[in-house]
Protein backbone atom coordinates (compact mmCIF):
# COMPACT_ATOMS: atom_id res chain seq x y z
CA UNK A 1 0.00 0.00 0.00
CA UNK A 2 1.42 3.45 -0.76
CA UNK A 3 1.48 5.49 2.43
CA UNK A 4 1.45 8.77 0.06
CA UNK A 5 -2.25 8.19 -1.04
CA UNK A 6 -5.24 8.52 1.08
CA UNK A 7 -7.33 5.56 2.14
CA UNK A 8 -10.23 5.10 -0.33
CA UNK A 9 -13.20 3.23 0.81
CA UNK A 10 -15.06 0.83 -2.24
CA UNK A 11 -18.80 0.00 -2.06
CA UNK A 12 -19.00 -2.33 -4.79
CA UNK A 13 -21.17 -3.01 -7.29
CA UNK A 14 -22.93 -5.98 -5.04
CA UNK A 15 -23.66 -3.50 -2.15
CA UNK A 16 -26.98 -1.58 -1.60
CA UNK A 17 -26.77 1.01 1.19
CA UNK A 18 -29.47 3.44 2.50
CA UNK A 19 -28.61 5.74 4.79
CA UNK A 20 -25.71 8.78 4.90
CA UNK A 21 -22.14 7.78 4.41
CA UNK A 22 -19.79 10.04 5.63
CA UNK A 23 -16.31 10.17 4.74
CA UNK A 24 -13.24 11.81 5.60
CA UNK A 25 -11.04 10.22 2.96
CA UNK A 26 -12.12 9.51 -0.43
CA UNK A 27 -14.50 7.05 -1.77
CA UNK A 28 -15.74 4.83 -4.71
CA UNK A 29 -19.36 3.86 -5.26
CA UNK A 30 -19.99 0.98 -7.54
CA UNK A 31 -23.18 0.04 -5.87
CA UNK A 32 -26.37 1.23 -4.98
CA UNK A 33 -26.70 4.28 -2.27
CA UNK A 34 -30.34 5.35 -1.33
CA UNK A 35 -29.11 8.65 0.86
CA UNK A 36 -26.44 10.60 1.09
CA UNK A 37 -23.03 11.04 0.23
CA UNK A 38 -20.69 13.74 2.55
CA UNK A 39 -17.06 13.05 1.51
CA UNK A 40 -14.35 14.95 2.54
CA UNK A 41 -12.23 13.53 -0.31
CA UNK A 42 -13.12 12.60 -3.97
CA UNK A 43 -16.01 10.88 -4.59
CA UNK A 44 -16.06 8.59 -7.77
CA UNK A 45 -19.35 7.20 -9.31
CA UNK A 46 -18.80 4.00 -11.13
CA UNK A 47 -20.83 3.49 -14.07
CA UNK A 48 -22.77 0.69 -12.44
CA UNK A 49 -23.58 3.16 -9.41
CA UNK A 50 -27.14 4.10 -9.22
CA UNK A 51 -27.46 6.84 -6.47
CA UNK A 52 -30.36 8.61 -4.95
CA UNK A 53 -29.60 11.05 -2.77
CA UNK A 54 -27.14 14.54 -2.59
CA UNK A 55 -23.52 14.25 -2.77
CA UNK A 56 -20.94 17.07 -1.11
CA UNK A 57 -17.32 15.97 -1.93
CA UNK A 58 -14.58 17.65 -2.56
CA UNK A 59 -14.16 16.78 -6.15
CA UNK A 60 -16.58 14.03 -7.97
CA UNK A 61 -15.84 12.00 -11.30
CA UNK A 62 -19.25 10.90 -12.51
CA UNK A 63 -19.76 7.86 -14.66
CA UNK A 64 -23.22 6.30 -13.32
CA UNK A 65 -26.77 7.67 -12.22
CA UNK A 66 -27.31 10.68 -9.76
CA UNK A 67 -30.79 11.47 -8.73
CA UNK A 68 -29.97 14.65 -6.42
CA UNK A 69 -27.60 17.43 -6.19
CA UNK A 70 -23.80 17.68 -6.45
CA UNK A 71 -21.84 20.08 -4.43
CA UNK A 72 -18.10 19.83 -4.82
CA UNK A 73 -15.68 22.24 -3.16
CA UNK A 74 -13.34 21.82 -6.33
CA UNK A 75 -14.44 19.90 -9.45
CA UNK A 76 -16.90 17.76 -11.27
CA UNK A 77 -16.33 15.59 -13.88
CA UNK A 78 -19.17 13.91 -16.12
CA UNK A 79 -17.80 11.42 -18.33
CA UNK A 80 -19.37 10.33 -21.10
CA UNK A 81 -21.86 7.42 -19.52
CA UNK A 82 -22.57 10.11 -16.43
CA UNK A 83 -26.99 10.34 -15.85
CA UNK A 84 -27.43 13.19 -13.53
CA UNK A 85 -30.94 14.27 -12.43
CA UNK A 86 -30.69 17.10 -10.14
CA UNK A 87 -28.35 20.56 -9.60
CA UNK A 88 -24.35 20.40 -9.58
CA UNK A 89 -22.27 23.08 -7.87
CA UNK A 90 -18.67 23.13 -8.16
CA UNK A 91 -15.35 25.69 -8.70
CA UNK A 92 -14.29 23.39 -12.09
CA UNK A 93 -16.97 21.73 -14.44
CA UNK A 94 -16.41 18.76 -16.98
CA UNK A 95 -18.04 17.48 -19.39
CA UNK A 96 -17.85 14.64 -21.58
CA UNK A 97 -19.82 14.41 -24.97
CA UNK A 98 -22.78 12.05 -24.21
CA UNK A 99 -23.79 13.04 -20.54
CA UNK A 100 -27.17 13.44 -19.66
CA UNK A 101 -27.94 16.16 -17.52
CA UNK A 102 -30.74 17.35 -16.60
CA UNK A 103 -31.03 20.09 -13.87
CA UNK A 104 -28.81 23.71 -13.38
CA UNK A 105 -25.44 24.30 -12.96
CA UNK A 106 -22.75 26.36 -11.08
CA UNK A 107 -19.42 27.00 -12.13
CA UNK A 108 -17.84 29.71 -10.26
CA UNK A 109 -14.04 29.34 -10.10
CA UNK A 110 -13.83 32.00 -7.72
CA UNK A 111 -15.72 30.49 -5.42
CA UNK A 112 -17.21 34.19 -4.35
CA UNK A 113 -20.82 34.25 -4.24
CA UNK A 114 -22.40 35.61 -7.41
CA UNK A 115 -24.81 39.05 -7.63
CA UNK A 116 -27.36 38.34 -9.68
CA UNK A 117 -29.24 41.04 -11.59
CA UNK A 118 -33.02 41.24 -11.19
CA UNK A 119 -35.19 39.80 -14.12
CA UNK A 120 -37.04 42.23 -15.74
CA UNK A 121 -40.96 41.26 -16.08
CA UNK A 122 -42.78 42.11 -19.25
CA UNK A 123 -41.64 44.14 -21.53
CA UNK A 124 -40.53 48.06 -21.18
CA UNK A 125 -40.99 50.39 -24.26
CA UNK A 126 -36.56 50.46 -24.41
CA UNK A 127 -36.69 46.52 -24.49
CA UNK A 128 -39.41 46.54 -26.76
CA UNK A 129 -37.30 48.85 -29.19
CA UNK A 130 -34.33 46.60 -28.42
CA UNK A 131 -36.28 43.88 -29.75
CA UNK A 132 -37.30 45.50 -33.01
CA UNK A 133 -33.65 46.80 -33.51
CA UNK A 134 -32.23 43.20 -32.97
CA UNK A 135 -35.12 41.58 -35.68
CA UNK A 136 -34.32 44.28 -38.37
CA UNK A 137 -30.61 43.64 -37.60
CA UNK A 138 -31.23 39.55 -38.01
CA UNK A 139 -33.37 40.51 -41.38
CA UNK A 140 -31.13 43.01 -42.78
CA UNK A 141 -28.37 40.31 -42.52
CA UNK A 142 -30.07 37.66 -44.00
CA UNK A 143 -31.32 39.42 -46.95
CA UNK A 144 -26.86 39.35 -48.04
Amino acid sequence: MDNNKAPQSVISNEVEITGTIRSSGSVQIDGKLDGELHCGGDAVVGKSANIKGNLAVNSATIEGTIHGNVTAKDRIEMKSTARVTGDIKAKRLSVEDGVTFVGRSEVNPSGSPIAQAPVMEGGTESNADERADAGASARAFARR
